[in-house]
C-alpha cells in the first residue's frame, strides 16, 4: 500500500478518538473550558447519557465572533502566552477539544463577551463548520453537543449503558466542582433530581462546604482536615477516617494545581500512608489538593490531562505520606460517626412491641410493652442459656437476670432478663473521667465491649481491637527505639508445624529475632521457640508461631522489608492483646481507655476495624422520642 497522506476530516476524527474517549470527557473538557473563562456559574445538562445532548452554559468571558471562528480550529487556544510548554496554569491548553468533538457530533457554540451588543454562533458536524452568525444570548458561552459519535458509529458499540455514561459524566462534574469551590453548579441529568452546589469561598472552610455538597455530610463528618508543606509543595485537603473507608479508589478525589487527576503517584503514597491503619482491600476516602510549582509537574503526558509526571516524583510521596501521617495520628482517637439512622435500624428491630391500649393500674401515660422472647421448650427466660426468641441477633446469648438498680422509692417493679450480664450500675462514674475523650468505664458486655459514659454520650470499645492497637504501637515504638526486650522461657517451647511451613519460617529467623522472637529448626516439621518478646506477656505463643508460619508465603522479595516486619508486628500484637471473653475489673477497663487516649491510631485496630463506636446522647434521645 503506498503512503499518502491522510484526509484533514480522517485525521480529526483520529484525534477525537485520544481526547473523546466517550461523553464524560467531552462535558469534561467543555466544562474545563468554562472555568479557563472566567465563570462563576456554570449550569450543565445531560440526556441520554451525554449522547443526546450534553449542554453546557456559562458566564465567563465569551468570545467574539472572530474568536469563535476559530476556537473550533485544531491546536487553536487561548490559554497559552507563548510556547512554554513547562508552566501551564490553565486547565486546557491543546487546543483540540472542541475541533475533536465537532469532529465526531453535531456541535453548536453561541457566546457573547461581557461587554459586547451581540452574541454569534458557529456549527460544526461532523467536521463540517458553517459560517459564523448572530444568535441571542447574554454573556457567556452555551456549547450543546448533539448525537455525540453519530460520524463515528463503530464508537457507540464501546460505551456502555445509557445510566453508566450519565454517571461517569456526573462523577467528571462533581471532580470539577470539588476543584473549584468559588464557582457555582448546576447539574440536570435523567432520572436524577437537578442539584444545584452554590459557589463557596476558596478557603478551607468554603473547600469543606463544597466536599459536604458534593460528596455528602457524612464525607465531611468522617475526614481530618490536613495541611503539609515540603520545598515548596503544599499539600491541603481531608482525610478520611480509617474506618471510614470503601470497597475500592473511587472515593479518591485528587487534584494538582486545581486540576484534577488519577495518578499512580498520589495513589500509591495514600495507599502506603494508610497501609498500617487498613486492610489490603479496603480503600480510604480522601480529597487532597497539590499546589506546587508548575515547572515541577508535567501535564502534558496523556491527551486527558490525568496523568502527570514530577519532576521529583520522591518529594511529593513523602510530602503525602508525612502529611497523612501526621494528621491520622494527632490528637484524640477518632472512629467513623454513628448516624441516628442507623441506630433507628437497631431500634425498629423485633423484639418489644408497643400495645395499642394504656395499662391500667400503673403510673399515668405508661403503656403496656409486650416482651416477645420465646424461652426455649420447658425452660425460661430467667435462667442462663434461655433463647430469646425475638432479641436482635446480637443480643442472642442467655445470661443471669439482674434488676433495674434504682433509687429506693424509684423503683417500677420490673425486672428484666438481659442477654449479657450488663451490670451497668456496678461501676461509679467518676466526674474527672467522664470529661475525658472516652469517658469513665460503666460496665461490661458479653466480657468483650467495654460500655463507658461520657458526658455528651455513651462510648462501646471492643477491648480486644483497642488493645492489639495498643501492644502493636509500643512493639512499633520498642523497634524504633531500641529494639525489643526478649524474655527467654525456663523450658523452649516445641511447635509442631507442617515441614514446608517450618522450612519457610526457619529461614525467616534472623528477622524475627529483630522482634524478639527467638526460634530454630528442630528436626522435620517442628520449631524450638527460646525466646519471646517481653511486651507479650502470657500470649499463645504456639498460635502466634503457626499463624506467623502461615503467612510466611507471602512475605517475598518484592515485598519492602519494612512491611514485611509491620506485618510481623501485627501478628504478634493480636496475640499479645487482651482477648475477648475475659472479664475485667473497673480499674482495668480505665486503665485501657486512658491509654487508648494516649495511642496513634487508636480509633482502629491493626486489621482496620473500629475498635470504639460513640452514640451521642442526642441521637440516643431521637430513637425514644425525645427529640
Amino acid at each position: 500500500m503506498p503512503l499518502r497522506l491522510l484526509p484533514s476530516a480522517l485525521v480529526d476524527r483520529i484525534a477525537a478518538g485520544e481526547v473523546v474517549e466517550r461523553p464524560a470527557a467531552a462535558l469534561k473538557e467543555i466544562v474545563e473550558n468554562a472555568i479557563d473563562a472566567g465563570a462563576t456559574r456554570i449550569e450543565i445538562v445531560i440526556d441520554g447519557g451525554g449522547r443526546r445532548l450534553l449542554r453546557v452554559t456559562d458566564d465567563g468571558g465569551g468570545m467574539d465572533a472572530r474568536e469563535l471562528a476559530l476556537a473550533v480550529e485544531r491546536h487553536a487556544t487561548s490559554k497559552l502566552d507563548d510556547e512554554d510548554l513547562l508552566a501551564i496554569a490553565t486547565l486546557g491548553f491543546r487546543g483540540e477539544a472542541l475541533a475533536s468533538i465537532g469532529a465526531v457530533a453535531r456541535l453548536s457554540i453561541v457566546s457573547r463577551p461581557a461587554r459586547a451588543d451581540e452574541a454569534y454562533e458557529v456549527r460544526v458536524e461532523g467536521g463540517v463548520k458553517s459560517a459564523v452568525r448572530p444568535a441571542a444570548l447574554g454573556p457567556g458561552t452555551r456549547v450543546e453537543v448533539r448525537d455525540l459519535f453519530f460520524a463515528t458509529p463503530a464508537r457507540l458499540k464501546f460505551l456502555k449503558s445509557e445510566r453508566a455514561e450519565t454517571a461517569a459524566a456526573v462523577d467528571a462534574v462533581r471532580r470539577l466542582a470539588l476543584a473549584r469551590p468559588d464557582v457555582g453548579f448546576t447539574l440536570v441529568a435523567e432520572d436524577r433530581a437537578p442539584v444545584t452546589w452554590p459557589a463557596r469561598s476558596p478557603d478551607a472552610a468554603g473547600r469543606r462546604a463544597r466536599i459536604a455538597d458534593v460528596l455528602g455530610h457524612e464525607v465531611a463528618a468522617n475526614a481530618l482536615d490536613i495541611e503539609g508543606r515540603r520545598e515548596g509543595a503544599r499539600l491541603s485537603g481531608l482525610a478520611g477516617l480509617p474506618t471510614y473507608s470503601k470497597a475500592n479508589s473511587l472515593a479518591q478525589y485528587l487534584f494538582v494545581n486545581g486540576r484534577p487527576v488519577r495518578d499512580k503517584v498520589l495513589i500509591g503514597a495514600i495507599r502506603a500512608a494508610y497501609s498500617d491503619l487498613l486492610p489490603s482491600d479496603r480503600h480510604p476516602v480522601t480529597v487532597l489538593f497539590l499546589d506546587l510549582d508548575p515547572r515541577e509537574v508535567d501535564v502534558n503526558v496523556h491527551p486527558a490531562k490525568t496523568e502527570l509526571r514530577f519532576r521529583d516524583p520522591g518529594l511529593i510521596r513523602a510530602l503525602i505520606i508525612r502529611t497523612l501521617g501526621d494528621a491520622l495520628t494527632a490528637g484524640v482517637p477518632r472512629t467513623a460517626s454513628t448516624g441516628a439512622d442507623r441506630l433507628a435500624q437497631f431500634a425498629r428491630a423485633p423484639g418489644w412491641q408497643r400495645a395499642q391500649a394504656p395499662r391500667t393500674g400503673g403510673p399515668a401515660g405508661n403503656y403496656d410493652w409486650t416482651r416477645s422472647w420465646a424461652a426455649p421448650e420447658g425452660g425460661s427466660p430467667d435462667r442462663p442459656g434461655a433463647t430469646p426468641g425475638g432479641m436482635p441477633d446480637g443480643l442472642r446469648e442467655g445470661t443471669a437476670r439482674f434488676d433495674l438498680d434504682l433509687p429506693p422509692g424509684e423503683g417500677l417493679g420490673l425486672s428484666l432478663d438481659p442477654s449479657a450480664d450488663a451490670r451497668a450500675g456496678s461501676a461509679p462514674a467518676a466526674p474527672d473521667l467522664i470529661e475525658r475523650p472516652l469517658g469513665a468505664a460503666r460496665a461490661q458486655l458479653h466480657e468483650t465491649y467495654i460500655i463507658a459514659q461520657t458526658r455528651d454520650g455513651v462510648v462501646v470499645v471492643d477491648q480486644h481491637a483497642a488493645h492489639e492497637r495498643i501492644v502493636y504501637e509500643r512493639l512499633k515504638a520498642a523497634m524504633e527505639r531500641d529494639g525489643l526486650a526478649r524474655q527467654m522461657l525456663l523450658v523452649p517451647l516445641v511447635v509442631e508445624l507442617d515441614p514446608s511451613e517450618a522450612e519457610r519460617l526457619a529461614e525467616r529467623a534472623e528477622a524475627l529475632a529483630g522482634f524478639g522472637l527467638v526460634i530454630e529448626a528442630f528436626g522435620a516439621g517442628a520449631l524450638l521457640v527460646r525466646e519471646v518478646p517481653a511486651l507479650l506477656g502470657a500470649a499463645d505463643i504456639p498460635a502466634l508461631v503457626r499463624e506467623l508460619a502461615e503467612h510466611a508465603a507471602e512475605w517475598d522479595d518484592a515485598l519492602p522489608l519494612e512491611r514485611r516486619l509491620l506485618h510481623v508486628a501485627a501478628t504478634m500484637a493480636c496475640h499479645g492483646s487482651v482477648r475477648a471473653g475475659r472479664r475485667l475489673r473497673v480499674e482495668e477497663m480505665n486503665a485501657l481507655l486512658r491509654e487508648m487516649e494516649s495511642t496513634p491510631n487508636a480509633g482502629q485496630c491493626n486489621h482496620g476495624r473500629p475498635t470504639f463506636v460513640t452514640l451521642a446522647l442526642a441521637d440516643i434521645e431521637r430513637l425514644f422520642a425525645r427529640r
